[in-house]
């Protein structure tokens, strides 16, 4: 008999549902099994008396079993979890489990150790709930718009892509790296005509950091296009599209996310506010005392970072701040630049960046000279080669989907918004 998800079950339909047992409670005259799958979970009730074919079956269960039941669902008032009771004519044991290693209350580590037991939980499965529907809606938004998605390779011949350490990987008879970041593809894209174009791929950081927001693997969602006249264009759509994407996600799931997070989808207003990196240390001091050596102010500390958020809403009622004007020395050789003057930014959200962006440089002679002064020569000159037969003024940003899930739930790491996370010291499970 075809399987009927629980939350689907219509009253007194005979069918057969299947999933893993969270539950089973033995009494004088009844077993009690609660079966749960992705949609929901539900009681089924066994008579000692009436089904006495299924009493011995249904107490070898253990948590953790998976098993299928063929019967039909009744309303019960008396259940105290949704009123409703699955009847069974028939049970199946699919799978019998061992006791539990881990609880809901170990600590993410322990939990990390055991993540497929860890993903059970209806908490765990929300968080994968909405970080899907929330990329698709950024990818819906995009789309809709009439970008391309597409697929660039990970493995890379290069070393250097933006400066950031990468790995090195055995490659036939040769050495190759994995990709940081898709942006020498994306820019090639560019240079294809494809005019407007994104995707969403794993990038690799070979960096030991050990904080809740860095991962050696993470999930990308990269985003460029062609004949942009300033980066107030790609700030105004990365703007547009997020908070696209954050009316849809709470339309769906607001109500759940309040109640499984205690957090409320604030959908932002437009345009996001913006300021320049001078003017931001200018009102951290002014207004909360908070200083830095000067050495330091040609980028955001991670201090004056979280104290974007509280900056953002007292002077603008946001919780996003495009932060611009960045000094090029920290900055990869492919942004444009003014006088100077990076022609980018970064976004913060709630205290931590969760995008950089800008427009790209593309003219030749510009990018050689950008790339000289990095001292980058033979990394780059594949790279080189895309902008010699033509090249639309373009931009793009980046946004990590992993931290941005972790910001819209409120969550103390992105160990918890990865299936399964990779860091300095974990290559397991």
């Amino acid at each position: 008999m075809e399987r009927t998800q629980i939350v689907k079950l219509k009253e007194k339909e005979k069918t057969a549902i299947s999933g893993f047992v969270e539950k089973v409670r033995d009494t004088r005259y009844m077993v009690f099994v609660v079966v749960k799958d992705i949609t929901g979970r539900i009681q089924v009730s066994i008579d000692k008396e009436l089904q006495k074919n299924l009493v011995d079956d249904s107490l070898r269960l253990t948590q953790g079993s998976v098993v299928s039941f063929v019967g039909f669902m009744q309303a019960n008032p008396a259940v105290k979890a949704g009123g409703k009771e699955f009847i069974p004519e028939k049970i199946a044991i699919l799978s019998i489990a061992d006791a539990m290693p881990i609880d809901v209350d170990a600590n993410i580590d322990s939990r990390l150790n055991y993540r497929w037991i860890d993903l059970r939980t209806d908490r765990n499965q929300l968080i994968f709930k909405v970080q899907s529907y929330f990329v698709n809606q950024m990818r819906n938004y995009l789309i809709d718009n009439d970008f391309i998605e597409i697929h660039t390779p990970k493995f890379i011949a290069t070393a250097s892509e933006s400066g950031s350490e990468v790995f090195e990987v055995k490659y036939f008879d040769t050495k190759a790296y994995l990709s940081q970041s898709p942006q020498f593809y994306k820019q090639m894209a560019m240079a294809s005509g494809f005019e407007k174009f994104f995707e969403v791929a794993p990038c690799f950081r070979a960096e030991k950091s050990h904080t809740k927001k860095h991962a050696t693997e993470f999930t990308s969602f990269d985003v460029e296009f062609s004949y942009i006249t300033s980066f107030d264009d790609v700030m105004n759509l990365e703007a547009e599209m997020i908070a696209f994407a954050l009316a849809k996600t709470k339309e769906k799931f607001g109500q759940q996310i309040e109640e499984a997070f205690g957090v409320t989808i604030n959908v932002p207003k437009l345009p996001f506010p913006k300021m320049k990196l001078r003017d931001v240390y200018a009102e951290l001091e002014k207004r909360y005392g908070f200083t830095v050596p000067e050495e330091e102010k040609t980028d955001l500390t991670t201090e004056a970072e979280r104290l974007c958020e509280r900056l953002a809403k007292d002077m603008f009622g946001h919780e996003f701040l495009f932060v611009t004007d960045y000094p090029p020395e920290k900055r990869a050789f492919y942004h444009m630049r003014e006088n100077g003057i990076l022609q980018g930014y970064d976004l913060i959200w709630k205290g931590i960046e969760i995008t950089s962006g800008a427009q790209r440089e593309h003219r030749l002679a510009e990018l050689k000279k950008n790339a000289k002064e990095k001292g980058l020569t033979k990394d780059v000159e594949f790279y080189l080669e895309f902008f010699k037969y033509g090249m639309p003024p373009h931009g793009g940003f980046a946004i990590g989907v992993d931290r941005i899930t972790m910001l819209l739930l409120n969550l103390q790491s992105l160990k918890e918004t990865q299936f399964l996370f990779r860091g300095p010291d974990r290559l397991t499970p």
